[in-house]
């Protein structure tokens, strides 16, 4: 099989390698594809942690397609089932996965991009947000993941106000049903129209979505008395400040809405795809740059740079 190897900060190649053979509970799956998540981006720019050549088609996680064979003791998947699978080497043409990582996917999305792993994060942090009818909910940051969260918020019934730093997105949110948007530009700009928006009582829910410092701290300032702030960026760039006596003050809950239990992603995965086929859930226009698997590179440096009209990378097979 053909494989992405990322041999190092900043160079990955398609390279051969053997097929896997799947082990008793486990799953050989034939991709389609697989996204491009920003959390690989510090593989792909380079730490002092990090080994290489990384293994081959690491660290892809968000990969569909079918099953092509099955291990000793796996019941419920047969060869040709459509699914989606979390599995941590799907920049290749096959991965092999854990059979209670797989979920199949209803006729219904066939030929549809399923990245199941960035749309179940999507659904937990919705799910740990317990957005309200009625309430006002702040969403800072509108990359694929604050898209897809505004797309719920409004579905729940809540008034959306979407702050991105980038124009277009704010188009993406106003697509997905923002009833206002604001430039993340400046600070006291934007807590002046958030507080005239809200009367002065601030939003209910805030999701910061950036995993910057400055707007995790606009992220506090815009969080109501007893309002819940939740933490959705990937914070991975050393540590951060927070303004405690503020958040004592107004007596915020804080959620750390990643998850880190493999049961908690599966289940994420399974609403996720449950409301893409009533139609709540709609990732189809995100996924702006499709490109095959032998441009890996380049679509993790679309993913690091975000260009005018970028939102989610997909490399397929």
């Amino acid at each position: 099989m053909q494989a992405c190897v990322i041999a190092a900060p900043g160079q990955a190649s398609l390279q051969n390698t053997d097929i896997p053979e799947p082990g008793e509970g486990e799953v050989l799956l034939h991709l389609e594809g697989s996204g491009v998540c920003a959390s690989s981006l510090p593989i792909w720019e380079g730490r002092e942690w990090f080994n290489y050549p990384q293994p081959a088609g690491a660290p892809g996680h968000e990969g569909w397609g079918r099953v092509a064979s099955v291990g000793r003791g796996v019941k419920h998947l047969q060869p040709g089932d459509r699914v989606a699978a979390l599995t941590y080497r799907a920049h290749a043409e096959y991965d092999l996965a854990k059979a209670d990582a797989v979920m199949k996917l209803p006729p219904s999305l066939d030929g549809k991009a399923v990245p199941g792993e960035p749309l179940g994060c999507a659904y937990n942090i919705f799910k740990r947000s317990e957005i309200r009818r009625g309430q006002t909910v702040a969403i800072v940051g509108i990359g694929f993941l604050g898209a897809l969260l505004t797309q719920l918020a409004v579905h729940a019934g809540a008034r959306v106000i979407a702050l991105s730093r980038r124009p277009f997105s704010l188009d993406f949110a106003k697509a997905c049903g923002a009833q206002h948007t604001l430039v993340l530009d400046d600070h006291w700009k934007i807590l002046e129209k958030v507080k005239e928006l809200t009367e002065g009582r601030w939003c209910e829910r805030v999701i910061e979505a950036t995993g910057l410092q400055w707007p995790l701290d606009l992220a506090g300032e815009m969080t109501a008395e007893r309002g819940r702030l939740v933490i959705a960026g990937y914070h991975q760039d050393g540590m951060r400040q927070v303004n405690m006596q503020l958040w004592n003050w107004r007596g915020i809950d804080v959620i750390n809405a990643h998850e880190r239990d493999p049961q908690a992603y599966i289940d994420g995965m399974k609403s996720a795809v449950g409301l893409m086929v009533e139609g709540v859930l709609d990732p189809e226009p995100l996924y702006t740059h499709r490109l095959p698997l032998d441009r890996l590179g380049e679509a993790l440096e679309l993913t690091r740079t975000r260009p005018d009209g970028f939102m989610k990378a997909l490399v397929t097979t």
